[in-house]
């Protein structure tokens, strides 16, 4: 049946491969005695895809922002509408979610497992989208645009990526706009679903007490198999200066106290496996040393009333972009931007001690052991890392073989004032 098998010493666990004749790649990870299962059906797409050349076309192809999306609001109709029903009275809870990457249909259950995956899979792979139906759905989205351009916390975190990204569709909301989501139409929804839900360009993931063979054979009896195979999706991106697009963002809204986002513009981009994971690893261990609630530099602010515990850092990147936030409330938040860039200032052996990383590398790895315990973190966490060509069962001997000198080379590379930029949403008046 030409299965593969990898297995980690470890994490004392195993992981199970096969590539479906259709192109459909499918993960099985399982767990003896464990009562709960979980599957996650995920196409390497996401609300950043907005260029690309249709398959079956030559030419590149520019989609409303926002797209991707709605094709995921769409893709749970059905003739009958009763999708949810009959996940329910399988006893099993289906959702989705899109982000800038990917787009992911899931469910997680105690019993009647296959007939949900069987379920899953063919809602997937059986689009019923029509012109009423999508009239309807723009009134639903619209709203929920609305009302995330009404969240301060949103509008704060947009405007950050406003500020650093000149050109890229990261700084775009990934519901795109009341506008853009009004130019969608059935032809553009079918060409992005033929393009991008191929089942080359698709992966499964399963987790529970169950038998691979009997997954397998659910997947191949629900699984279309008349695509056009397709080795490769050309997507098209805009080239994004290394320069950020402006250095401050300010708005007024109804929010109780000033709330900031700090961000770092990634120059080195372009990685993929290990080399943007281990990144990605080196970074956060940086945030975390520099502003966790542990850190000299949390301390001395908080003592001071300038921060509260909503203050932290976090890194986030992919292949064609990345950054750094340093986020937080404060009544005084430029000031709170102007220690930051004095600290940043400093030498990176007077900040980053080798016993702070440690520690901070150890607690990592102790956090990503209990994640163990969850199937929906290893599912999760197993697709976004997999469409970035990395293996979950891989990342704790990566993190286990970062160095001191990893945290300083990169610090010296990654934070400086020429990538630096800042958005504020004050109270209103």
């Amino acid at each position: 049946m030409d299965i593969k098998i990898y297995e980690s010493e470890q994490l004392k666990e195993k992981l199970y491969y096969k590539k479906m004749e259709s192109g459909l790649k499918v993960f099985f990870i399982p767990k003896e005695g464990y009562t709960k299962q979980y599957a996650i059906f995920a196409t390497d797409y996401g609300s950043i895809d907005n260029v690309f050349v249709p398959i079956g076309e030559k030419a590149p192809l520019e989609v409303p922002e926002g797209i991707a999306h709605f094709l995921e609001h769409k893709l749970f109709e059905s003739p009958d509408n009763n999708l949810f029903d009959k996940f329910s009275k399988l006893g099993a809870n289906v959702n989705a979610y899109t982000n800038f990457n990917q787009t992911a249909y899931l469910f997680s259950s105690t019993k009647n497992f296959y007939e949900s995956l069987s379920l899953l899979i063919e809602f997937v792979q059986n689009p019923y989208i029509t012109d009423e139906n999508i009239d309807k759905e723009k009134g639903i989205i619209a709203q929920e645009i609305n009302m995330y351009m009404d969240n301060p916390g949103w509008r704060v975190y947009f405007n950050c990526l406003k500020a650093m990204y000149n050109e890229h569709p990261v700084k775009i909301d990934i519901a795109g706009t009341v506008d853009s989501i009004q130019k969608i139409n059935k032809e553009l929804l079918y060409k992005c679903y033929n393009t991008f839900y191929n089942p080359t360009n698709m992966a499964l993931f399963v987790i529970g007490d169950l038998s691979f063979e009997e997954i397998l054979r659910v997947v191949e009896k629900s699984q279309k198999n008349n695509y056009d195979k397709v080795e490769e999706i050309k997507r098209i991106f805009p080239v994004e200066d290394k320069k950020i697009n402006t250095k401050l963002i300010e708005e007024n809204m109804m929010t109780s106290a000033p709330i900031f986002y700090m961000g770092f513009k990634d120059w080195e981009n372009g990685l993929r496996g290990e080399k943007l994971i281990k990144k990605d690893l080196v970074t956060n261990i940086i945030l975390e040393i520099l502003f966790s609630s542990s850190s000299a530099f949390y301390n001395d602010l908080y003592e001071e009333g300038l921060i509260n515990s909503s203050f932290g850092g976090f890194y986030t990147g992919k292949e064609s972009y990345g950054h750094s936030l340093v986020v937080g409330e404060s009544k005084e938040p430029k000031k709170v931007y102007e220690r930051i860039l004095r600290l940043i200032n400093e030498p990176a052996e007077t900040l980053l001690w080798e016993d702070d990383f440690n520690r901070i590398k150890n607690k990592a790895i102790g956090e990503f052991l209990m994640g163990l315990n969850s199937i929906e973190f290893i599912g999760n966490n197993f697709i976004d890392l997999y469409f970035s060509d990395f293996l979950l069962i891989d990342y704790l001997t990566l993190l286990e073989s970062i160095e001191y000198k990893d945290i300083l080379e990169r610090y010296n590379r990654h934070f400086t004032e020429e990538n630096v930029v800042l958005s504020i949403i004050n109270p209103l008046e």
